[in-house]
């Protein structure tokens, strides 16, 4: 079928507007950044998701260099890579003792160990034939395994009737690039890339029509009273998992002129909402 041609001519369109709406996302974080850097104070947030984020570009790289045709997942992947470095540099130069030593295990098991281990074993182990292949489900594996959060912040929207943990914005955009990148994967005729992000689009679908029943709904009282940062993570360039960090705290004093961080972790496609309390 000529859809599942390589060389359709929608490929490449298609490619361009994923890499767009991927790059926006990636750069969500400045603001936040710009303020840990005038502060000079990682002002709460976690690592985590930074890494995390870095994780899954390298990973998405390592199989987008296994295939062929897939030069504009390499780009927005190598482009993941350099902001989610300097986004996690930024962050070890502010954070405390305990923050920076916290997120050099994570750097040292994850970003070095996993994947080192995963590299080692599908280039010297697996036949090339089929080296794509397991790489791809590995990537798809990765991405799958982050739904599961995303579930905990639908079922405290429906059990508080309030969205204000689930910004409307970032669900609709982070819904149209896993359309994208859906898009790209059916295109492409890959199955890896295509998967993650049909889940992602179900969920933000599933994300939006929550907002449209409790949008109007009083907004709840805090339930603690520490600081919590709630994370949106978006399939992004094929399953990349993209952080969104929101501190609701800060959010709820706009009114003193404090702006709501955007960002972290993972390129449109499926969400994954996390609530890590400080």
């Amino acid at each position: 079928m000529a859809i599942f041609d390589h060389h359709h001519p929608w490929l490449f369109t298609v490619g361009i507007l994923g890499n767009i709406i991927s790059i926006c996302v990636y750069l969500a974080p400045m603001p936040t950044f710009a303020r840990i850097c005038k502060s000079k104070s990682t002002l709460g947030f976690q690592s985590l998701p930074y890494v995390v984020a870095l994780f899954a570009a390298m990973l998405w790289m390592y199989y987008a260099m296994l295939k062929k045709d897939a030069v504009l997942l390499i780009s927005i992947n190598s482009f993941g890579c350099v902001v989610e470095t300097i986004y996690v540099v930024i962050y070890l130069v502010y954070a405390s003792k305990e923050a920076k030593n916290y997120t050099a295990k994570l750097l040292a098991s994850m970003n070095v160990g996993l994947f080192s281990a995963i590299f080692l074993l599908t280039f010297f182990l697996v036949k090339s034939s089929h080296r794509v292949l397991v790489v791809g489900w590995i990537c798809v594996a990765v991405s799958v395994s982050a739904y599961a959060a995303p579930l905990s912040i639908v079922f405290q929207v429906v059990r508080t009737r309030s969205v204000e943990f689930m910004p409307f914005t970032l669900s609709f955009f982070l819904t149209v690039g896993a359309v994208t990148w859906f898009g790209y994967g059916l295109l492409l005729r890959d199955i890896c890339v295509a998967l993650p992000n049909s889940l992602g689009f179900f969920l933000g679908l599933l994300q939006m029509l929550l907002y449209g029943i409790y949008r109007n709904a009083q907004k709840v009282v805090e339930e603690k009273k520490q600081q919590e940062h709630i994370m949106n993570i978006g399939m992004i360039g094929g399953g990349i998992p993209e952080i969104h960090s929101f501190d609701h705290s800060q959010q709820r004093g706009r009114d003193n002129h404090t702006t709501v961080a955007a960002s972290q972790r993972e390129e449109p496609g499926g969400q994954m909402n996390l609530q890590i309390p400080d």
